[in-house]
């Protein structure tokens, strides 16, 4: 009898298991450009801050404004449900770890008040800082539309698997057209790590598409449900739709990589692998300036019947500036994220991020340990 394979599976790759090829050109790193474009706005650095309370408040955002990058808040955190989260924060902060996500529960599961997001909107915009939002799909609808008219610039509909086509009893889906229509803001949709859900979504009008299921350091989806791809082919995968559907319709939808970041090299193997930009958490969330004053906790943390995050206490490392560009004395590429990509783009004769998806990368299980014996035994 033959026997019979009931899968084949394929073999995925994430960061610390691929290296980049350098190019046979080599360019100063002054002379590359770091910028990202999603719809009709441009930042100077491929690199946001993720919607998560620990890592963004209206302040932060600001800061990363000002140095060139995005910070994404989460529109139905603390900021959207408490008039004073600072002293919310402080208890998260302080909750024993065998308590916090009961605590956090109870937290979030507080009313969300339409006046509290729109404030703080306009405290990001007060500061002429670009405002970007994230939503869960099922609030969207009516929370966008506030944002929106409070001044936001764009907005993020997140969930921890999202898909152009959802079958549900109990609800009208929503539906990404006719959110692009009734708001006049760039719509960036997430989250996805498959060529055929990203084409999908590409093909409702949106203007780049998050990447990535469980990745972060805060997120225990992976453990919890089974479900997820290593962030360098999820990349890959979502890159080759955004150049099918460009050879296609001619409309560019932009690429970010979402979560699983530690260190520089992370960050320009997603980049090379197909991405226009990448979002950060935890490596936010250990900055001087961030809420969570050296904790961080997953979105998905305080889901009321199957919690898919944990709050982690992750420390801080420095000031955001030195964060994303240094200078930095630490020689484990946790600082200086745009410093790393600057001159990765460098040794690949890379001008641009589109250039900087042509180079070659290589499957290298030995890249974090041949001849690092040493640096292991510390």
């Amino acid at each position: 009898m033959t026997r019979r394979t009931f899968k084949e599976l394929e073999r995925v790759y994430g960061f610390d298991e691929v290296a980049i090829v350098p190019g046979d050109v080599t360019i100063n790193p002054d002379m590359t450009s770091t910028a990202l474009n999603i719809g009709s706005l441009t930042f100077e650095i491929p690199i946001m801050a993720s919607a998560m309370d620990g890592a963004v408040s209206p302040e932060f955002a600001c800061k990363m404004d000002s140095y060139g990058g995005l910070g994404v808040l989460n529109g139905e955190g603390i900021y959207g449900r408490y008039e004073d989260p600072e002293s919310v924060l402080q208890e998260i902060i302080n909750m024993p770890q065998d308590k916090v996500t009961r605590y956090l529960q109870e937290v979030y599961s507080a009313p969300l008040q339409e006046n509290l997001i729109a404030d703080c909107v306009q405290r990001i915009k007060e500061q002429n800082a670009t405002c970007a939002i994230s939503f869960t799909p099922q609030n969207t609808k009516t929370l966008a539309a506030i944002a929106v008219e409070a001044g936001a610039d764009m907005i993020f509909v997140q969930s921890t698997v999202t898909t152009a086509r959802h079958v549900s009893r109990s609800y009208r889906g929503l539906i990404f057209e006719d959110l692009i229509k009734n708001l006049d803001v760039p719509i960036v949709v997430g989250n996805c790590v498959s060529y055929n859900v990203a084409y999908e979504l590409m093909e409702t009008g949106i203007d780049a598409i998050l990447v990535g299921v469980g990745p972060g350091a805060a997120c225990t989806t992976r453990e919890v449900v089974g479900v997820g791809v290593p962030q360098v082919s999820a990349t890959l995968e979502c890159a080759a739709a955004r150049q099918d559907y460009f050879d296609k319709t001619g409309k560019y939808v932009s690429i970010i990589t979402d979560g699983g970041f530690r260190t520089g090299g992370d960050v320009c193997k997603a980049l090379a692998s197909g991405a226009d930009g990448v979002m950060l958490g935890t490596p936010f969330a250990q900055c001087d300036e961030a809420p969570g004053k050296g904790f961080n906790w997953g979105m998905a943390n305080p889901h009321p019947e199957l919690p898919r995050g944990t709050r982690v206490s992750v420390g801080t490392k420095g000031p955001l500036k030195q964060v994303l560009y240094g200078p930095t004395t630490m020689t484990n590429g946790t600082q200086n994220f745009v410093g790393a990509l600057k001159v990765a783009m460098g040794m690949c004769g890379s001008y641009t991020i589109k250039d900087f998806h042509s180079v070659d990368m290589v499957v290298a299980p030995s890249i974090k340990t041949e001849g690092k014996f040493f640096q292991m035994m510390n």
